[in-house]
């Protein structure tokens, strides 16, 4: 079955730079897209990234320039580099496939605060 499980989400200060992970199994991972999704306390989940099998990328406007969305194909593995951390950054983040229905990982806690 599908598995995605991140990982790396922590506390981190204001201008920081956390690197998280999306480990994926299950599927054909260099076949699919993957994405990068945050949900804040109140809030509505939100795409964060994306990268589609070939490699091509978009960002949600809040994050472009500061965050980049990453794969291994031969690792089965999708990366978020953040950069220069907001505290509106503040959320877990959710790997997210797409297939015969959507996938979802446990979510990792990215918290950004002094």
């Amino acid at each position: 079955q599908v598995q995605l499980v991140e990982s790396g989400g922590a506390l981190v200060q204001p201008g920081g730079s956390l690197r998280l992970s999306c480990a994926a199994s299950g599927f054909i991972f260099s076949y699919h897209a993957m994405s990068w999704y945050r949900q804040a306390p109140g809030r509505q989940r939100e795409l964060v990234a994306w990268i589609g099998s070939g490699e091509s990328t978009k960002y949600a406007d809040s994050v472009k320039g500061r965050f980049t969305i990453s794969r291994d194909n031969a690792k089965k593995t999708v990366y978020l580099q953040m950069n220069s951390l907001k505290p509106d950054d503040t959320a877990v983040y959710y790997c997210n496939t797409k297939g015969a229905e959507q996938y979802w990982g446990q979510g990792t806690q990215v918290t950004v605060s002094s």
